[in-house]
Parts: structure tokens; sequence; C-alpha cells
């Protein structure tokens, strides 16, 4: 009963927390027409919002987030405010999702993960080597049906703005890894997921659910044999100091989803959704180049300090091996799959 009552807590404080912002900040300026009659800037209402992140402050979603801040503020001259509250302030992505939801918050940027349980389609990013490469995976989110996967979540009252890159999931040892052959009989740590735990099956290993926080002192002990996620990750948590090994074979890459409430959204003018909608679209090119740069920082990092990188160079073998997982839940997605097949290039 006191973790409900105190979501209950948290929640109604941000919705109050939201009224207050836009009673304050959000209604129309003073009405006062040209003299002919016509409306003048200042007709225009002026708002205050928020956007949530539970990533540090110089993360390439927040940067990203800044940036679409930064440019609501530009073409709204000043009117659209969006303050940008990294490092989780605004509660966990679960918890974010649901106030933007209600509105209390307006905007977030969470993973597609969690919007899955929303719009089930989503969920099609958990599957395994679905996508060749990145290039391969933002032809497919910047197409028809990429797109359209963003508008999905219009029925759980949100609105997906923009994609966001979050890399590639790949596996890391004890022992070196060369081939998806080699990654048999290993214990490999993954997220509790049905899907995760197929794929580590299909290739041979055995997977092991256990909490993020035990990852590190798992591998060292021995009690798991690898674990997987993407390069930033990987360093961030000082796995590479205690598995020194890393196949880059990208098995998954799940991206990030900039969503606004569609209440507030709805409460908007034709000319101020535009703004929203440009100003999202447009930021993404800085979090792709900031999530580049992380991941070559992150590879000098482990190259400094003598992890041994192996590179996959063709894909098909570890897509043949996880072919009955795709199966498995090739009805649940046909149509997406057969989408992500043709934005092959």
């Amino acid at each position: 009963m006191k973790k409900s009552t105190k979501r209950v807590s948290v929640t109604l404080s941000a919705i109050l927390g939201a009224s207050l912002i836009l009673s304050a900040c959000g209604g129309a300026a003073e009405k006062s027409n040209s003299s002919d009659g016509s409306k003048s800037a200042s007709d225009e209402k002026t708002y205050s919002f928020r956007i949530a992140d539970n990533q540090p402050d110089n993360y390439p979603t927040v940067l990203g987030d800044k940036k679409f801040a930064e440019l609501v503020n530009q073409k709204s001259n000043g009117r659209i405010k969006v303050s940008v509250f990294a490092n989780g302030q605004l509660g966990d992505e679960k918890s974010v999702i649901e106030q933007v939801q209600l509105g209390a918050v307006e905007f977030a940027r969470v993973s597609t993960g969690p919007l899955a349980e929303f719009s089930k389609q989503l969920g099609v990013f958990s599957l395994p080597y679905i996508f060749d490469n990145s290039e391969h995976q933002w032809n497919f989110l910047n197409g028809e049906k990429g797109q359209e996967l963003l508008k999905s979540l219009e029925g759980a009252k949100m609105l997906g703005l923009a994609y966001y890159d979050s890399g590639s999931r790949n596996f890391y040892t004890n022992k070196p890894v060369k081939s998806v052959d080699e990654l048999k009989g290993h214990k490999i740590r993954v997220q509790q997921s049905q899907i995760n735990i197929d794929m580590i099956s299909a290739l041979g290993g055995s997977a092991t659910p256990m909490p993020y926080g035990e990852v590190f002192s798992s591998l060292q002990t021995g009690v798991i044999d690898g674990a997987e996620n993407n390069l930033p990750s990987y360093v961030s948590a000082n796995h590479y100091q205690v598995a020194k090994n890393i196949i880059l074979d990208g098995h998954q890459r799940v991206p990030e989803v900039v969503i606004m409430s569609k209440s507030v959204w709805d409460k908007l003018s034709d000319k101020d959704k535009k703004i929203i909608q440009e100003a999202a679209q447009e930021s993404v090119k800085t979090e792709r180049e900031e999530w580049a740069k992380m991941e070559k920082e992150s590879e000098a990092k482990m190259k400094e300090s003598g992890v041994n990188i192996v590179k996959v160079e063709d894909v098909k073998p570890w897509q043949q091996k996880v072919k009955p997982v795709i199966d498995k839940y090739r009805a649940e997605y046909s149509d997406v799959l057969d989408a992500i097949d043709k934005a092959r290039k």
C-alpha cells in the first residue's frame, strides 16, 4: 500500500505542478487587434512546457532534448519554452509515460521498449537481427511504416514526434567469441523478456535474466559468461573491465522516441503544432551526431584498456540462427517486418 500511495502522490504533484505552469504561462496573451482588425503577434498564446529524460545531463538523448527545446524557442520567437529535466527528475520511464498520458508532463524521451505496452507493434524492435546495420534501420524509421508506428501511439493518448538513436546491442564475454558458433554454451545475462530468452537459446547459449546492477559482480565471479548492451553502457557500467571481449554483432537496435501528450497537442494551434513537429524532427540530427561521437569515445576507451573487439562483417549467419525466433513472432509483426525487409538498399 505504501508504494502505491507514493506513486499516486508523485503523479498528483506532477499534475498540480503542470496546472500551475499552464495557468501562469499557458494562457492566451491579451487580445488587442491591430487597426486593420487582424490579430497581432501578441495575440498568440505563450506556453511553458517540460520534457523528461532519465539519462545524465551530457547524454546524447538529453543533448537532443536541449536542441529540441532551443529550436522550439527560436521558431516560436520565445512564445513556447521547453525546460529539460534530465537524470530522471520527473520519474522513471514508466511513470513519466503515465504522466504524459495525463498531460501532467508535456514531453518525454523514452525507449520504444516500454512503449510497446501501449502500442504493440513497437515491440518489433526487440526482435533480433531484423536490421542489417544502422543505415538499414534509419531507412525504415524514416520511411512510411516507421512514421506510421510513431502515430500508433495516439490511441494511448500520446504522440510520437521523432526517433532518437540508441545504437546497437552487442555481446561481451569473459572468453573471446569470434563467430556465432562460438557463442554456444555461454551463460549470457539478458533483460527479462521472452524474446531475449528465445534469441539466446536459438544462438546456442543459456539465457540468464538478472537485474542490471548484479551484472558486474556476476561477470567478475563467473556466475555468467557474458552479457549484452550498447557500447556506451558497456563502458559506463565498467563491464569492459571484467568482460574484455566484445563482438559487434548488433543483434538488437531499439530506438528512442520523443513523445508528447495528446491532450496538450490537441490544444495547440496548427502553427504551433508545426513548430513542435519541425523542431523534434530537426533535433534528431544533433542527437544522432552526439550518439556517434559517444560511441567513438567508448570504443577508444575500450581499445586503451585492451578490450578484444571483433567486428561482424556478415550478419547473415546470425540471422539464419534466429530465424525460428522471427518465425515464432512473425504473425504479430508481419506488416512491419515486410516493411523492414523492403527498407534494405
